[in-house]
């Protein structure tokens, strides 16, 4: 048997780290190329949504993160003229649908490392890509490394490589889209807002205006603020950054500022994500999109959550290569028109411009929708996707949704949707166990089967082994499926179907997807 090649990733920012935690959750092996000697120290994105804690905590590096940042379980709106708060977010609405239920700060100077940490090999720092050739089994890579020229071979190239790709250059693809005359400017403060100074606004705030708005963000050991800059004004200088933050906090005892970076707002996406099933775009290489509402780094997780277990599922022969095809088909309209649109919309919401979207479609949707949980992928290439839930409760899942992380009982103890899924599809039975369902045995690593029930199985029935108890039909209720069906969830947390329970209705489902038959344990 041939050694696998790996999977070469190329940028270690982010969505680079995340994209090798992925590979690595599930066994493929890979080669992580960094051109720089560091990881960043720029002051850059400083809140994660919920979803992307979602995607750590499946990859194994989520503790690390909650360790070191700040959680917070409301976003506050304030309107700035009159220092009054509006509606705020209040994110402990979804108590019932994630394990998260709330955002964190944490600057990404201070996420990579941790993100490096939790991988079980090295970044290969001062590695810079040349070129790269795609042959038809492989991807051949032209390194410079500080041992002197290197060839790679690689089985993939994910191009994490940022809004400059080189990769992206190399293939000759365009990225259309914009970049907006406005910029952004980004400040880090020592200021004590919560002791002599005390101000009660939560640790994300948003403050609107029609001729400047501003975002308070408490980071775990200082505070930093967002702004605009009008088109072709200059970056004020350190004393007068720093009488602007008092023009909206009011006076305090002392502050200092520790640091300050401008950089320009973009609403621009590659016109082509994939090249022969061989190479990928992924993260700003892929898309650059503003970063209102943490939607830049944070859809870009999206991208790492979705393609790994493609990649994986290939690799280990359990599915043909089309099955990479549903990376781009899924994730490029979110970027174009959902998390683009959406964060454009956040930015007029933020000047009181015309256009701007309203939050009128109640408290748990509101949250629902600024952590990400909402967005629906286009899993059957029909066009149907969502970025938004416009409910006031949960609606029954949809193929495509991500699947609501309730806790459930199994024999030996809890667990959670997405626990049961991080390494597989699962496919979740809404049944009455007493009735002695047909619930197939689990045999596969590819696929497993669970009956979901308000009745625990008893130790007759045959069903004890794959059978979780709902008490009081809490997880049922919220899936809102009609009883006797069955939804099946794949490895990335998102529904890939849901259908009415029958024989071999799972396995059928699941090749459909995978255009490969159900793969069974060895013996």
């Amino acid at each position: 048997m041939t050694e696998q090649l790996p999977v070469a990733v190329v940028g270690a920012g982010p969505i680079g780290l995340t994209t090798a935690l992925g590979l690595a959750h599930y066994g493929v092996p890979f080669v992580l190329l960094e051109e720089d000697a560091v990881l960043s120290s720029d002051t850059k994105a400083g809140t994660t949504l919920s979803r992307t804690l979602e995607v750590w905590n499946r990859y194994g590096a989520v503790d690390g993160i909650l360790s070191a940042a700040l959680r917070i379980d409301e976003i506050g709106d304030i309107d700035r003229a009159t220092n009054t708060p509006r509606a705020s977010v209040q994110l402990a609405e979804l108590v019932n649908d994630t394990q998260f239920p709330f955002v964190i700060n944490l600057p990404q100077q201070k996420m990579e490392p941790i993100l490096a940490a939790a991988l079980d090999q090295p970044v290969l720092t001062q590695h810079r890509l040349l070129s790269f050739d795609v042959l038809d089994d492989r991807v051949v890579l032209h390194v410079e490394t500080p041992d002197g020229p290197r060839d790679i071979e690689a089985s993939h190239l994910l191009a994490c490589d940022g809004g400059r790709s080189k990769i992206r250059d190399a293939l000759g693809v365009k990225v259309v889209g914009e970049t907006l005359p406005e910029r952004y400017m980004l400040i880090d403060v020592l200021v004590d807002l919560d002791v002599n100074n005390a101000r009660d606004y939560p640790y994300l705030a948003y403050f609107a205006d029609r001729s400047e708005w501003m975002v308070l963000i408490r980071q775990p050991d200082n505070w930093r603020f967002l702004f605009p800059l009008g088109p072709g004004a200059e970056p004020p200088g350190d004393e007068d950054l720093l009488v602007k933050v008092k023009q909206f906090i009011g006076e305090v005892d002392r502050i200092e500022l520790l640091g300050s970076v401008v950089y320009n707002v973009h609403h621009r996406v590659a016109e082509q994500w994939t090249v022969d099933r061989k190479v990928f775009l992924m993260g700003d290489a892929a898309h650059l999109i503003t970063p209102m509402w943490a939607l830049g780094l944070n859809t870009g997780v999206l991208d790492a959550s979705n393609l790994p277990w493609r990649l994986a599922w290939v690799l280990r022969g359990w599915a043909s290569e089309t099955l990479l095809d549903g990376y781009e088909q899924e994730q490029r309209p979110v970027a174009i028109e959902g998390s683009g649109e959406m964060a454009e919309a956040a930015r007029k919401y933020m000047a009181q411009q015309r256009g701007a979207v309203t939050e009128a479609t109640g408290a748990w949707a509101t949250a629902y929708n600024r952590t990400l949980l909402s967005v629906r992928l286009d899993v059957e290439g029909v066009g149907d996707w969502s970025m938004v839930a416009t409910t006031a409760a949960p609606p029954a899942v949809r193929a495509g949704d991500r699947a609501p992380d309730l806790a459930l009982q199994s024999p030996t103890g809890r667990v959670t949707i997405h626990d049961l899924c991080k390494d597989s599809f699962v496919a979740l039975y809404f049944t009455d166990v007493r009735r002695r369902p047909e619930i197939p045995v689990n045999d596969s690593p590819a696929l497993k089967h669970y009956a979901v029930s308000r009745w625990d199985a008893p130790h007759d029935s045959g069903l004890r082994d794959r059978a979780l108890f709902d008490p009081g039909s809490i997880a049922t209720n919220r899936y809102g499926v009609p009883p006797e069906s069955v939804v099946l969830v794949r490895p990335d947390g998102h529904v890939a179907a849901v259908a009415p329970m029958g024989t071999g209705v799972a396995e059928e489902l699941y090749t459909h997807i995978t255009d490969r038959p159900v793969p069974r344990e060895v013996s």
